[in-house]
Protein backbone atom coordinates (compact mmCIF):
# COMPACT_ATOMS: atom_id res chain seq x y z
CA UNK A 1 0.00 0.00 0.00
CA UNK A 2 1.11 3.74 -1.13
CA UNK A 3 1.11 5.85 1.93
CA UNK A 4 2.37 9.20 3.06
CA UNK A 5 3.08 9.98 6.49
CA UNK A 6 2.38 13.33 7.86
CA UNK A 7 5.45 15.09 9.93
CA UNK A 8 4.20 14.72 13.06
CA UNK A 9 4.84 10.85 12.49
CA UNK A 10 8.10 11.33 11.56
CA UNK A 11 9.09 13.81 14.65
CA UNK A 12 7.11 10.83 16.85
CA UNK A 13 9.19 8.48 15.44
CA UNK A 14 12.34 10.07 15.67
CA UNK A 15 11.88 11.64 19.71
CA UNK A 16 9.65 8.62 20.75
CA UNK A 17 11.54 5.13 19.29
CA UNK A 18 9.71 2.33 20.47
CA UNK A 19 5.80 4.16 19.77
CA UNK A 20 3.14 3.74 17.64
CA UNK A 21 4.88 6.06 15.33
CA UNK A 22 7.66 3.52 15.29
CA UNK A 23 5.70 0.55 14.56
CA UNK A 24 4.72 2.88 11.30
CA UNK A 25 8.07 3.53 9.86
CA UNK A 26 8.85 -0.32 10.61
CA UNK A 27 6.15 -1.16 8.59
CA UNK A 28 7.67 0.47 5.99
CA UNK A 29 11.07 -0.62 6.57
CA UNK A 30 9.51 -4.64 6.31
CA UNK A 31 8.68 -3.72 2.60
CA UNK A 32 4.84 -3.84 4.00
CA UNK A 33 4.07 -0.70 2.62
CA UNK A 34 5.71 1.78 0.48
CA UNK A 35 6.41 5.29 1.94
CA UNK A 36 5.83 8.04 -0.51
CA UNK A 37 8.23 11.35 0.40
CA UNK A 38 8.34 14.67 -0.66
CA UNK A 39 11.62 16.89 -0.61
CA UNK A 40 8.83 19.81 1.09
CA UNK A 41 7.75 16.54 3.85
CA UNK A 42 11.76 16.06 4.81
CA UNK A 43 12.70 20.29 4.61
CA UNK A 44 9.53 20.27 7.47
CA UNK A 45 10.80 17.50 9.73
CA UNK A 46 14.14 18.74 9.89
CA UNK A 47 12.58 22.46 10.79
CA UNK A 48 10.78 20.81 13.75
CA UNK A 49 13.75 19.35 15.01
CA UNK A 50 16.28 21.96 14.48
CA UNK A 51 13.62 24.60 15.88
CA UNK A 52 12.39 22.44 19.04
CA UNK A 53 14.62 19.63 19.60
CA UNK A 54 17.78 21.89 18.81
CA UNK A 55 19.02 18.90 16.68
CA UNK A 56 22.93 19.91 15.28
CA UNK A 57 23.69 19.65 11.04
CA UNK A 58 25.43 16.61 11.65
CA UNK A 59 22.49 15.07 12.96
CA UNK A 60 19.72 17.00 10.71
CA UNK A 61 21.78 15.60 7.54
CA UNK A 62 21.67 12.25 9.02
CA UNK A 63 18.11 12.42 9.33
CA UNK A 64 17.54 13.94 5.46
CA UNK A 65 19.15 11.16 4.41
CA UNK A 66 17.67 8.36 5.67
CA UNK A 67 14.25 9.40 4.83
CA UNK A 68 15.28 10.12 1.77
CA UNK A 69 16.44 6.82 1.47
CA UNK A 70 13.08 4.98 2.95
CA UNK A 71 10.58 5.58 0.49
CA UNK A 72 9.75 7.13 -3.29
CA UNK A 73 10.36 10.42 -3.52
CA UNK A 74 7.77 12.71 -5.51
CA UNK A 75 8.20 15.77 -6.87
CA UNK A 76 4.58 17.70 -6.84
CA UNK A 77 4.45 20.17 -9.43
CA UNK A 78 1.01 21.34 -8.80
CA UNK A 79 0.24 23.37 -5.69
CA UNK A 80 -3.08 23.18 -3.26
CA UNK A 81 -5.15 24.97 -1.23
CA UNK A 82 -7.28 22.68 0.81
CA UNK A 83 -6.42 23.61 3.53
CA UNK A 84 -5.88 26.55 5.77
CA UNK A 85 -1.98 25.18 7.17
CA UNK A 86 0.39 25.42 3.98
CA UNK A 87 2.23 22.42 5.58
CA UNK A 88 -0.84 20.48 5.52
CA UNK A 89 -1.16 21.36 1.82
CA UNK A 90 2.10 19.99 1.08
CA UNK A 91 1.49 16.44 2.27
CA UNK A 92 -2.14 15.99 0.18
CA UNK A 93 0.56 17.24 -2.75
CA UNK A 94 2.76 14.58 -1.79
CA UNK A 95 -0.34 12.07 -1.63
CA UNK A 96 -1.69 13.12 -4.65
CA UNK A 97 1.85 13.12 -6.66
CA UNK A 98 2.66 9.50 -5.36
CA UNK A 99 -0.71 8.32 -5.92
CA UNK A 100 -0.98 7.15 -2.15
CA UNK A 101 -4.17 5.44 -1.04
CA UNK A 102 -3.54 6.34 2.32
CA UNK A 103 -2.32 9.75 5.02
CA UNK A 104 -1.23 8.99 8.44
CA UNK A 105 -2.04 11.72 10.64
CA UNK A 106 -2.70 12.95 14.37
CA UNK A 107 -3.11 16.50 12.82
CA UNK A 108 -7.22 17.15 13.56
CA UNK A 109 -7.66 19.20 10.90
CA UNK A 110 -6.78 16.91 7.78
CA UNK A 111 -8.35 14.05 9.58
CA UNK A 112 -11.85 16.25 9.78
CA UNK A 113 -11.55 15.83 6.18
CA UNK A 114 -11.91 11.88 6.02
CA UNK A 115 -10.58 12.05 2.71
CA UNK A 116 -8.83 14.02 -0.26
CA UNK A 117 -10.02 12.49 -3.65
CA UNK A 118 -9.82 8.70 -3.36
CA UNK A 119 -6.90 9.30 -0.62
CA UNK A 120 -8.34 8.09 2.85
CA UNK A 121 -6.79 9.97 5.84
CA UNK A 122 -6.51 8.10 9.02
CA UNK A 123 -5.24 8.47 12.15
CA UNK A 124 -2.01 6.29 13.29
CA UNK A 125 -3.66 3.78 14.81
CA UNK A 126 -6.21 3.15 13.11
CA UNK A 127 -2.88 2.88 9.86
CA UNK A 128 -1.49 -0.23 12.56
CA UNK A 129 -4.63 -2.21 12.64
CA UNK A 130 -4.96 -3.08 8.85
Amino acid sequence: MRVVFDTNIFISALTLPGGNADAAIMRIVNDNDTLVISREIIDEILTVLARKFSKDAEALSRVAVNLAGLGEMVYPTGRLTVLEDAADNRILECAVEGNAVLIVTGDKTMLMLKRHRDIKIVTLSDFLKH
